[in-house]
């Protein structure tokens, strides 16, 4: 798959994860993990721009072992940003679907 094309969808689907659940940066690569192909060295950019561009806000835990957890809180701006996205995304896909079955007419 086109990098780029997976870097845009892994995006959304990051700030979706998070919808209602804050999570470290290793929990974010699990749960996507299960159902894309991911690894640090994509997720963990994404959080640090969505992070700049104020999607998310962070804080730390302290850890047992070794130094405290950096987590990752979806903001109010990271919140309207996913329900722009989302809608996006389906009217995307939708069209994607009538040119692939070949119904262009709606």
């Amino acid at each position: 798959m086109n990098s780029q094309f997976k870097k845009g969808i892994i995006e959304i689907c990051v700030l979706k994860i998070m919808e209602s659940n804050d999570l470290c940066g290793f929990d974010v690569i699990e749960k996507l993990s299960k159902e894309i192909s991911v690894n640090e060295n994509t997720i963990y950019p994404i959080l640090r721009r969505l992070t700049q561009q104020g999607y998310f806000e962070t804080y730390k835990v302290p850890s047992p072992v070794g130094a405290p957890k950096k987590y990752y809180k979806l903001t109010e701006v990271g919140k309207t940003k996913l329900t722009e996205y989302m809608k996006e995304w389906k009217q995307f896909i939708k069209g994607v679907f009538r040119i692939l079955e070949g119904d262009e007419s709606q």
